[in-house]
């Protein structure tokens, strides 16, 4: 008998197309890039999937051909010719795998590409084409992505995050794997059903009422054997896309009737939940005017749209700025994007003191660089921070102290995980009376051990924020907030 095949690999990125941060192959290979044969032991974000395959599929004697694996920091628009080189690097290696009896993919499901608005449900398409209806495809997603009829039609499975922070990509990559092998066993018939919420927002589930939510949907799959898996597709704002939006996800075991009712009532319960779902997002003057009145520290103040994981530069200096103005000290920042100032500290030298200018360089509405005399406290050739099971590359990184303040500057462009982005470089957090970084909600669980308070600052960074004003040119139907009641607009 045949040994059973599966074939995996993962090609992701978040992109925002109104980011002028472009994504070429350069962008994968400084981010992550493994070739077959090269993955490590730890999981990325994206390429989950594939530990979940060797955990699970390899020990119940299943050949498991592992092929490249890939991600590029969120950016812009991806050059063509990268994506299509990328694509068809996978596409080739299925090829030479074949016969396979399963296909387990890590993607992210944002991906924009010159000349492609639905990069994944393209790449899948290719894959059904090539190995047939019979062989089952699967696919785990980050929910900040798009969920197209390209995408549906041409899957088996498509699983979700249900967190946000992304705290369980690990999980749902084990059930996404598990649902897989048993539907190559025969053992379910996986059907999906979707629901269009028609809104786009921000739905943070370390907060209520998203957290209840989340909750909800872990309980209903544990009620009945049916319900295979739930998830919710949030959607990202800043890509110009048809498909643009909230959608719900379920996928049951031959039961589309049921499938069809609860993912309408759930994304019914999921509409009502809008505008009540993020964090109060502070302007600067008032977040600045919070901290300072905290009796104790560490204070986090998240700046919110400056954040390299919705795509932008993360060079950023509205909200430091503000804090030097003020003469806030004991602050500590991370990370700030300057692969120019890492140079310079690197040359430099350990404890240096120097003229350096930094931060502000990506776009006019970053606000102006930073021109000080710096002391270079501490230097690291590619530094990494966690996220969970993962580490993140940071590239070659600085740190460096003028006027009472830490900057930890960076080569990669990645946003605040955890606290290790600090003490990689020797910084302790946990003593600093405010801690700023850039991240809109990932850094959540990470820092919560350690802050006193956790504020959320609307900086008015370049990432396109406002739906009703990004001037959306691709978006092929009403939703709100661009519309007040788009279930009844024509």
């Amino acid at each position: 008998m045949r040994q059973k095949t599966v074939y995996t690999a993962s090609l992701a990125t978040e992109t925002n197309t109104f980011s002028p941060v472009f994504t070429d192959l350069q962008s994968f290979r400084d981010s992550f890039y493994a070739a077959p044969g090269e993955h490590p032991e730890t999981p990325t974000l994206c390429s989950a999937p594939m530990i979940a395959c060797r955990e699970l599929l390899a020990p119940a004697g299943w050949r498991v051909v592992e092929g490249t694996a890939t991600w590029a920091e969120p950016g812009g628009l991806i050059n063509r010719d990268t994506y299509e080189h990328l694509r068809d690097t996978l596409l080739s290696e299925l090829t030479a795998a074949m016969p396979v009896d399963l296909v387990v993919l890590g993607l992210h499901g944002a991906m924009v590409a010159q000349g492609y608005d639905d990069c994944e449900g393209d790449l899948l398409q290719r894959v059904r084409e090539l190995v047939g209806s019979d062989v089952p495809i699967a696919a785990e997603l980050d929910p900040h992505s798009h969920l197209t009829p390209a995408r549906v039609g041409a899957a088996d499975l498509l699983v979700a995050f249900k967190e946000f922070p992304h705290t369980d990509f690990m999980a749902r990559a084990r059930d996404l794997v598990r649902l897989a092998r048993a539907t190559a066993d025969g053992e379910i018939r996986p059907l999906m059903s979707t629901h269009d919420c028609r809104m786009i927002e921000v739905l943070p589930t370390s907060r209520e009422p998203m957290q209840g939510f989340v909750r909800q949907l872990h309980e209903l799959e544990q009620s009945d054997p049916r319900i295979l898996s739930i998830s919710v597709i949030h959607g990202f704002m800043a890509g110009d896309v048809p498909e643009l939006g909230t959608r719900m996800l379920v996928v049951t075991d031959n039961a589309p009737e049921l499938g069809a009712q609860l993912a309408r009532e759930l994304g019914e319960q999921l509409y009502s939940f809008r505008g009540r779902t993020r964090p109060p997002f502070l302007d600067i003057e008032v977040a600045l005017d919070q901290a300072q009145a905290c009796t104790r520290g560490p204070v986090v103040l998240a700046d919110v749209w400056d954040n390299p994981g919705g795509g932008v530069a993360g060079d950023g200096t509205l909200l430091l700025r503000a804090g030097l103005e003020r003469g806030m000290s004991d602050v500590a920042l991370g990370t700030l994007w300057d692969p120019i100032a890492v140079k310079f500290c690197f040359a430099a030298g350990l404890n240096a003191r120097i003229p350096l200018r930094f931060g502000g360089k990506s776009c006019a509405t970053a606000g102006a660089p930073v021109d000080a005399e710096v002391e270079v406290r501490g230097l690291v050739r590619q530094a990494e921070q966690r996220f969970g099971d993962s580490q993140v590359p940071m590239g070659d990184s600085a740190w460096i102290h003028f006027a009472g303040v830490d900057v930890v500057l960076t080569s990669n462009r990645c946003q605040s995980f955890d606290p290790s982005l600090f003490s990689v470089m020797g910084i302790d957090p946990g003593a600093r009376r405010y801690l700023m970084v850039k991240s809109t909600n990932h850094f959540h669980d990470a820092f919560v051990p350690i802050a006193h308070e956790i504020i959320y600052v609307d900086a008015g960074a370049p990432y396109p924020s406002n739906p009703a004003t990004n001037g959306y040119r691709k978006l092929n139907r009403p939703i709100w907030p661009i519309v007040e009641d788009p279930h009844n607009s024509q």
